[in-house]
């Protein structure tokens, strides 16, 4: 049954939200006044952010954030302290405070809020929203049958963050394996049988005939060095040969930067000759993982060339540096890209160019602040500031991609360098100093093609995921919709309609603003 003149559902009305609620301010609590065992909580906009042995309020209480998470609705049944970052509600015998929480979060009250630099919500704003208000009982009707939706809900929701997690958990598992020798553990087994039944011929080629070996291109396009590596019935490289080769590498290197210094007419500062990092020490390597036979340890900046990108001008919003035909990155296009970097949103002009460097299409471009040891490879030409690290592979020693999944393994490690400020970040030493596990180019091929087979079901699973836990927000915002409709409860015509309820608050509120003389009986006021 509804009301024809309003279309509202039996018994209900439509009513300001200030007419009904006052979102009173909390009140400051430093952190360092208050008392760890405590046992009231102190709330913030985020929700608890510590204890204390007095409270502000009795509970229950709905808590609402005022500044920072503006908007975030919280319900607390203890007594407690609500600090000056928020507002919050008492309760009220005429409207059931659990009601009122859900109803508060159905109405999104961050998105009532206009645009300020300093998230905010401003009550004078949220006031003047429009709400629909039910009879008293079925308030409680409406709860119970949102909360039994809602705990089946959850269930499926808390299911479905167990499984992100575990996903999460296997992705970096395979990593750890994977710079550890186990993934092609069995590959090697069966490589060195193909060795037995028909052993090489000649052993291992000389370094300078390695480029004219054929093999098969396999994986990512961006990779570019399946010109080196061993057939089939030949032996694995060894270590000797694996560190020759990046001594062979590095050298042929600088003769390159010194060609083109010279054919540059020698713009420039001389290219200097390549210097030879000391080896791990015996300590250094005994707090590594044992190594697989075959396969070495050597810092990155031994693996190819390493560079912070470069943004000289200040300031560095400067017009004059932007609007060209160069395309300008920072850490957020290489956190939000996946794996390869095929998007830009701003460009530096002839001008931002002089004090910048342009990079090449497959630069492995690394994050140093900010977001930390992010990666992705870069899908065209483009400048980068400082804040972003250029790293160019050696590409006879190592495969970029192999580089690429390495640093997602060394994350949290490479994250440890970086000292405990608001915005953290790294040096360009810590990169280099970075100590990176590697085999041949055969085994480095055998790993990525495993962990791009694997990482790509993972990859799909994760989306999977994730778009059910969307469509599970989605159901929540549509059950409360609902439920604020009068579609989710049925209505009962015994119900003392919203009407009564609000004469009632209105009274209440005039007599606690002194502006009504309640008089008892026997006419004493």
């Amino acid at each position: 049954m509804s009301n024809s003149a309003t279309n509202l559902p039996a018994g209900w009305i439509s009513i300001r939200l200030g007419d009904l609620y006052t979102f009173e301010y909390g009140k400051s609590l430093i952190k360092g006044a208050r008392i760890a065992d405590g046992i009231y909580p102190v709330y913030g906009s985020s929700g608890i952010v510590g204890m204390h042995d007095q409270y502000l309020i009795e509970g229950p209480a709905i808590i609402i954030g005022r500044k920072g998470a503006a908007g975030s609705v919280h319900y607390s049944t203890d007594n407690l302290w609500p600090i000056d970052t928020t507002y919050y509600v008492r309760d009220n015998r005429n409207l059931y405070l659990r009601f009122s929480c859900y109803l508060f979060r159905s109405l999104n009250l961050a998105k009532l809020e206009a645009s300020t630099a300093i998230p905010g919500l401003n009550r004078n704003h949220d006031y003047d929203e429009t709400v629909l208000l039910p009879p008293l009982k079925e308030q409680h009707r409406i709860v119970a049958k949102i909360e039994e939706l809602f705990s089946e809900l959850d269930k499926g929701v808390e299911y479905l963050k167990t499984a992100q997690a575990q996903l999460k958990v296997y992705r970096q598992a395979l990593l750890k394996h994977a710079f550890e020798g186990k993934l092609t553990a069995q590959w090697r087994v069966e490589r060195h049988a193909q060795q037995s039944v028909a052993p090489a011929k000649a052993g291992a080629q000389p370094l300078n005939d390695m480029d004219s070996r054929p093999t098969p291109s396999r994986g990512l396009a961006l990779r570019g060095n399946d010109e080196v590596g061993s057939r089939d019935d030949e032996p694995l490289e060894t270590t000797d040969t694996l560190l020759k080769r990046i001594q062979q590498e590095r050298a042929q290197r600088y003769q390159q930067q010194l060609a083109d210094w010279e054919t540059s007419g020698k713009q420039g500062s001389k290219p200097k000759p390549p210097k030879l990092p000391p080896p791990l020490t015996a300590g250094e390597l005994a707090e590594l993982p044992e190594l697989p036979e075959g396969w070495v340890y050597s810092y990155l900046a031994d693996l190819g060339d390493l560079g912070r990108g470069k943004s000289k001008h200040r300031p560095r919003n400067d017009p004059r540096l932007f609007g060209g035909i160069y395309p300008f990155i920072q850490t957020g296009e290489v956190k939000s890209a996946n794996r390869i970097i095929r998007q830009y949103s701003q460009t530096y002009s002839d001008f931002g160019l002089q004090q910048s460097k342009l990079w090449p299409t497959g630069t492995l471009c690394i994050t140093i602040a900010a977001n930390i040891a992010e990666t992705a490879f870069l899908g065209f030409d483009s400048c980068f500031p400082d804040s972003v690290v250029g790293f160019s592979a050696f590409k006879k020693t190592i495969i970029p991609e192999y580089v690429d999944f390495f640093i997602q393994a060394a994350r949290m490690r490479i994250e440890a360098y970086a000292p405990a400020t608001a915005q953290k970040n790294i040096n360009l030493e810590t990169l280099e100093n970075l100590v990176v596990p590697y085999c041949c180019l055969e085994e480095q091929r055998q790993i990525l093609d495993i962990l791009e087979e694997r990482f790509s079901v993972i990859d799909q699973l994760s989306q999977t995921i994730t778009t059910a836990l969307q469509q599970a927000e989605a159901l929540r915002q549509s059950i409360l919709k609902k439920a604020f409709s009068g579609q989710l409860a049925p209505q009962d015509p015994n119900d003392e309609p919203a009407s009564e309820l609000l004469a009632r608050i209105k009274v209440e509120r005039l007599v606690s603003q002194g502006n009504v003389v309640v008089r008892r009986k026997g006419g004493r006021s």
